[in-house]
């Protein structure tokens, strides 16, 4: 069989062309980066359900504390991987992704863990538990979450904790209103809410809804007529019945007239003089008896 020269120099001319083409496409896509220089960096932080504790200042200053801030480096230099594994070192952060433009641009987009409660227990630990059990340090930041206190191990904050924070954020009503989660000895649990001087008793954290649910319904129909600081302990434990304790009424006693001393009057002087005589008084005559 004879070699076919033509087609093999046309075959041969189009993978020179392909090659070409490549070449051409990866040139165009990225231009000399050994002489463009990063003049822009743009942090992208996602929130969640609560706003979390990063912004955008202290990102670029933990940046710049590492040395890998990119403003002004050139963008062969810039490592976008080493960026991106960096902040998600920080306890706060969940997701970062990062990448470069052809204009030297880099973008920077994190996603935030999501904190559900703060714990302050009676050990001493201060911190905060994300929406997966995970442990996150305390932070100058002031949030709005529901504070967990009482008898609280981490164990017992990671598995659940998170469950009662979670349930919180996502029902309105109960973000709002709940303050305070105390925890007992037993792991039996208290509510303290915002408004209505009144504890709440849930007992063992199991049924929170259905507990919850009959909490909502007493509030509208109960307490909204009778008051909200009429009961001082509201008792959820068991199941159909809520058993609550009226707050004790202070006595009061009526108060006493404060006795009034009576004015000294001036004494008196005894006169150097004998009083005047009174008149003596007029004498009527008996009629005599006559004898007849």
């Amino acid at each position: 069989m004879a070699f076919n020269w033509k087609r093999t120099a046309i075959i041969v001319a189009d993978c020179l062309i392909g090659i070409y083409l490549v070449l051409a496409i990866t040139a165009f896509n990225h231009p000399d980066e050994l002489s463009t220089v990063c003049t822009e960096v743009r942090i992208d932080i996602k929130d969640g359900i609560v706003k979390g504790f990063l912004n955008a200042d202290e990102v670029k200053l933990e940046l710049q504390r590492a040395h890998a801030y990119p403003i002004g480096e050139l963008c062969s230099q810039v490592k976008t991987r080493d960026i991106e594994e960096l902040l998600e070192h920080n306890p706060f952060v969940e997701n970062a992704e990062c990448y470069m433009t052809q204009t030297g641009h880099v973008y920077i987009q994190l996603t935030q863990r999501l904190p559900v409660i703060r714990v302050k227990a009676d050990n001493g630990d201060d911190y905060y538990v994300d929406e997966y059990g995970n442990i996150m340090p305390n932070t100058h930041y002031v949030s709005d979450l529901a504070i967990a206190t009482g008898d609280i191990s981490k164990s017992y904050a990671k598995k659940t904790l998170v469950r009662i924070g979670n349930f919180l954020l996502q029902h309105p009503l109960w973000r709002s209103q709940v303050e305070q989660v105390n925890v007992l000895s037993d792991g039996s649990i208290e509510m303290v809410p915002r408004v209505g001087d009144h504890v709440v008793y849930l007992g063992q954290p199991v049924n929170l809804q259905e507990k919850l649910d009959r909490l909502e319904k007493f509030y509208r129909y109960g307490l909204s007529q009778a008051g909200w600081n009429k009961y001082s302990y509201i008792n959820l434990e068991f199941n159909n019945q809520i058993i609550c304790k009226k707050r004790a009424l202070k006595k009061t006693y009526p108060q006493q007239p404060v006795a009034q001393q009576a004015p000294q009057q001036p004494a008196v002087q005894q006169a150097s003089q004998q009083p005047a005589a009174q008149p003596e008084a007029t004498r009527q005559e008996k009629p005599h008896k006559q004898n007849l």
